[in-house]
């Protein structure tokens, strides 16, 4: 069965079972900024599994693709080497998001392994983890498992409780639970033992699919608490089943890698086909052209840098097989022959990931070859078999080798790496340079001419030529309209964003054509790049043009960053000199300041911040700004902002007296052109962490006069006056304090009145009188009232109350005191509250819960009966 038969029919199977087909997401998660890669098939799901997000479905299936090369889940030394390791993967998976539960998934998988897939039941071997015995009895009991090809596993040795492999969690705390683990029999010509046993790490055992029982909530003191609404998440290996189905023992030997092995033997010219090398280049084909399509460019940070590790390796993979010219980018249209189908998107965007792979290649091999001569080099001196930090370094940051491709080279030598020694040379060439900025990083940007010269304090507007084109992060000669791009000017008026402020927006109109700039960000310490939309026409290297600079966003932006300096200053005398800037933001709506302190606020601390910044605006003193020696800066008192990196020279922004910053953002000339200061907001942020938020000048202003107008409508609503709307609230409030309680007494007397008819209605159980019932329109308050009234009637009585408002369902439970000891009124509560929705608890007598569900509660309510009649005769 080829592995796209596979890939459909298990969709298919589980389609007819009720399950939505959704497509597979990107490999950038669009819903979690903590991981790296899309690495398993549930992580667009987190946010329903977590009760965020709610889909119109409850029953879902994917093939997810997927990618480990980064971070925590980092498979990439190992990729090329074993039978089972890839930097991308395929994961079929299918979902229950609070729907079916242990006994269906286990015997959904069973039926499409052994009925659909025609597994033979006796080379599979099944775990469980060791305190599950609902999931060991539906193997054993149901499925008919032999309890000696069933493992229970259990924590890890030393480890806490839970600690497990057949215990999942989604983190320290949250949705956690049990899973079980389906294994297939290789045979006996593979090494290893069962799941459990000694031999456990061979190859002969493997896992094919585990299925996840989110059955808990690990609270923060570890403690576990049932889920009101259990799910279930699986993840079956594509590239795994296929293995199986198709009869061979490693993952590279299925239809889908032999048909790209075959194509990296065609274009690197290797004949043995079993070669690590081609199984690395066809293993990496699949990464790198799945990332870029979905939007990850090769560079030299985060994804980017994953990317290009992952790119490089592969070309030095097939360097090392004789092939030393591009041949990496020529395998995408064989990758969209072999799995564009069940990935569209992959045939649609080949062209560009084609030349992106193309351009990163032509890239590398300039330095290959001489890279290459230097670590055979070192490796032939490297008598004590470890290849020095420095080597590493060099190779690293000269010749663009990542570390763990000099490593992967070493390793085929038996020559270990000096990480230590690498770390260390790293760190002092972060000491020598400053580093680029993130813009930089994220676009893949190299320039290697000269830096940009900035007029940008002292004119909006300038001549400048265009000395460098970026589209997509390759450099190019010339930009047509539409094209999104990145303009390098030999001079320009726009501020590049740093130390908080962002960067300018505007225009670049040249004789042929006119560039929206929208965005200018340091494509390196000192050369500025325009980020923006070719608007009208074309612009080519060489050619001059007009850069003006958008006046309103830069006055407004000068407005709210000198304004930050003077916050900075009164927050210092306010609340002391332990205040540090911990972040900014400064755009030309508003300031944002994050800064150390241990309490909000109180309103008279930011009434005072206030009043000190407007009175330095109403001084009206000059703005200047110096150069200086850092040390001699530092010694007349000025303060370092957050964030940005400070050479030996500095620029010093003072204003009067009053402030004193080395910062290098545009400012006011004065600071009454600031006009007025508003703060709209503070809060925290972290531990130790609060924010401001603040506006400035006309935007204070409409502050204010919103401010002004909604205090007019409450004063017309109130039918009093602007000054006297806070005694008549005052008034109102106090009134409507009184009214709820006179309708609380006389809900309480109305519960009152209905519990002499409840108590004729009681059903007698075993002697004891039982009451469940809901009142309309009782409190919690009311309905504990009627709970204790019927406990001294019915004298031994189990009782159980119940009110609906809205969507929200209050429950009161209550057990005389000679009944305790066999009933619980929190266990009766929580076993109420669970039909209805929601959860609770409290004394054995007495207890309390809620719940989300009204419709529910008649129905859980009749099962009171049937529920203590089981404790009683237990």
């Amino acid at each position: 069965m080829k592995s796209s038969e596979i890939r459909t029919k298990f969709l298919q199977y589980f389609a007819s079972k009720g399950h939505t087909i959704v497509p597979s997401s990107p490999l950038v998660p669009g819903n979690d900024p903590t991981l790296l890669f899309t690495n398993a098939g549930m992580v667009q799901f987190k946010d329903v599994f977590l009760g965020h997000e709610k889909r119109p479905y409850v029953r879902a299936a994917t093939a997810q693709r997927c990618v480990r090369a980064g971070g925590k889940h980092n498979d990439l030394e190992n990729v090329g080497y074993t039978a089972r390791h890839h930097t991308f993967f395929e994961m079929l998976g299918n979902f229950s998001f609070g729907d079916y539960f242990k006994r269906e998934a286990i015997h959904y998988a069973w039926d499409l392994l052994v009925n659909h897939f025609k597994i033979p039941p006796e080379r599979t071997w099944i775990t469980v983890y060791q305190d599950d015995d609902e999931a060991y009895d539906v193997w054993v009991k149901e499925v008919g498992i032999p309890t000696d090809r069933i493992t229970r596993i259990g924590d890890k040795p030393g480890g806490q409780k839970y600690q497990s492999d057949n215990f999942w969690a989604m983190g320290d705390t949250g949705p956690c639970g049990p899973c079980s683990e389906i294994f297939y029999d290789h045979g006996p010509a593979v090494p290893g033992g069962p799941p459990g046993s000694p031999d456990a790490d061979g190859d002969r055992y493997i896992e094919i699919w585990n299925l996840v029982f989110m059955q808990f909530n690990r609270d923060e003191k570890g403690e576990l608490h049932p889920l009101p609404k259990p799910s279930v998440d699986t993840g079956m290996g594509l590239e795994r089943i296929a293995a199986v189905l198709q009869g061979v023992h490693s993952n590279y030997e299925i239809d889908l890698f032999q048909d790209l092995i075959k194509a990296a033997a065609r274009e690197t010219g290797a004949s043995d086909l079993s070669s690590n090398s081609l199984k690395v280049i066809a293993d990496h084909i699949r990464a790198c052209s799945f990332l870029v399509v979905d939007g990850v460019i090769p560079g030299n940070e985060g994804r980017g840098y994953v990317l290009r590790r992952i790119i490089r390796r592969a070309i030095r993979h097939g360097y090392k097989l004789g092939q030393k010219r591009p041949f990496f980018h020529r395998l995408v249209d064989d990758l969209a022959r072999v799995m564009g189908d069940a990935y569209p998107e992959l045939p649609q965007a080949r062209e560009r990931v084609a030349a992106i792979l193309k351009q990163e290649e032509e890239r590398f091999a300039e330095t290959l070859e001489n890279g290459m001569r230097v670590l055979e080099q070192a490796l032939a001196r490297s008598e004590d078999k470890m290849l020095s930090g420095e080597t590493v370094f060099q190779l690293y940051d000269t010749y663009g080798f990542p570390v763990d491709l000099t490593a992967d080279i070493a390793r085929e030598r038996n020559v270990r790496v000096d990480y230590a020694g690498f770390e260390a040379a790293m760190q002092r060439q972060r000491e020598r340079a400053r580093a680029a900025s993130k813009f930089q990083m994220a676009a893949a940007v190299d320039y290697a001419g000269r830096p940009t010269e900035f007029h940008g304090y002292d004119t909006l507007t300038l001549e400048a030529t265009v000395v460098a084109l970026y589209k997509e992060g390759a450099q190019t000669e010339q930009i047509q309209s539409g094209d999104c791009a990145v303009v390098v000017l030999d001079r320009t008026p726009f501020y590049a964003e740093s130390g908080g402020q962002v960067g300018d927006r505007g225009e670049l109109a040249g004789v042929n054509g006119t560039f929206a700039v929208e965005d200018t960000q340091k494509i390196q310490a000192e050369v500025f790049g325009h980020k923006g939309v070719m608007k009208t026409g074309r612009l080519k290297v060489g050619d001059k043009v007009t850069a003006a600079v958008d006046t309103w966003a830069r006055h407004h932006a000068m407005w709210n960053h000198s304004a930050t300096h003077l916050l900075h200053a009164a927050l210092r005398q306010v609340l002391g000199p332990h205040v540090q800037q911990k972040g900014s933001l400064v755009d030309p709506y508003r300031t944002r300041f994050d800064f150390s302190h241990p309490a909000p606020l109180t309103p008279e601390e930011l009434r005072r911040v206030e009043h000190l910044v407007n009175e330095q605006i109403r001084r009206n003193v000059e703005v200047s700004a110096r150069i200086m020696k850092f040390d001699e800066a530092m010694k007349a008192g000025a303060l370092a902002f957050f964030g940005d990196k400070y050479g030996d020279e500095v620029r010093v922004i003072g204003m009067g007296d009053f402030s004193t910053e080395l910062c290098g953002g545009t400012h006011v000339k004065r600071t009454g052109d600031i006009g007025l200061f508003k703060i709209v907001s503070e809060t925290g942020v972290a531990a130790g962490i609060r924010r401001i938020e603040a506006v400035t000048a006309d935007a204070a202003l409409e502050h204010v006069q919103k401010q002004q107008e909604q205090l007019e409508t409450i004063a017309g609503l109130l039918k009093t006056s602007p000054q006297d709307v806070p005694q008549r609230l005052a008034q109102i409030v106090e009134n409507v304090r009184q009214l709820e309680k006179e309708l609380n007494r006389f809900k309480a007397k109305l519960a009152t009145s209905q519990s002499d008819d409840l108590a004729a209605q009681a059903v007698d159980v075993k002697g004891v009188k039982v009451v469940a019932a809901a009142i309309d329109g009782a409190g919690a308050p009311a309905l504990r009232e009627a709970v204790d009234r019927l406990k001294g009637k019915l004298k031994s009585a189990v009782v159980v109350l119940g009110s609906v408002e809205g969507q929200k369902v209050t429950l009161i439970a209550g057990v005389t005191s000679d009944l305790t000891g066999k009933v619980s009124a929190g266990e009766l509560v929580n076993y109420v509250a669970g039909q209805v929705g929601g959860r609770g608890g409290g004394r054995p007598d007495l207890a309390q819960a809620g719940g989300s569900d009204p419709a529910k509660l008649p129905t859980a309510l009749k099962g009171v009966a049937s529920w203590v009649r089981e404790r009683l005769y237990k």
